[in-house]
Formats: C-alpha cells, sequence, structure tokens
C-alpha cells in the first residue's frame, strides 16, 4: 500500500466520534514528540503529521491513514 503523504499547509480532514473534522498540516512528525501531555511516538518509518483543527485551533499528531485531502 502507497503511505498517504501530506506537506504543511495542506487542509485535511479526520473522522472522530463526534463526526468529522478539518484542519490544516502544520509539519510532519518523524521523532518522537510530546504534545501537552501525550506522546507520539512518530519516526521516519512510521511517521504521523501535526494538525491544527480549523474550529478549535487545538493541535493533534494524526496518522497518515487517519487523514484525507479535504
Amino acid at each position: 500500500m502507497t503511505e498517504k503523504t501530506f506537506k504543511a499547509g495542506d487542509t485535511v480532514a479526520w473522522d472522530h466520534s463526534q463526526g468529522t473534522s478539518t484542519g490544516k498540516v502544520v509539519r510532519k512528525l518523524t521523532s518522537p514528540t510530546k504534545i501537552k501531555t501525550h506522546k507520539v511516538a512518530a519516526s521516519k518509518d512510521n511517521p504521523e503529521y501535526l494538525v491544527e483543527s480549523t474550529r478549535t485551533g487545538a493541535r493533534a499528531a494524526h496518522k497518515p491513514s487517519e487523514l484525507r485531502k479535504a
């Protein structure tokens, strides 16, 4: 399977228990990172994306498989 890739500034959407959210990709995470108290186990082989929510402005890490271009 081809890995989804995004770049900073891309508008993306993802699903969650309350529906769907949209936001912008801030950057690709390729090393372990901490967002507030949450540990993100990102690596070069298993990258994640830091995304800022359009609605709330909150930032969270998402796996590429959870995101789609909006």
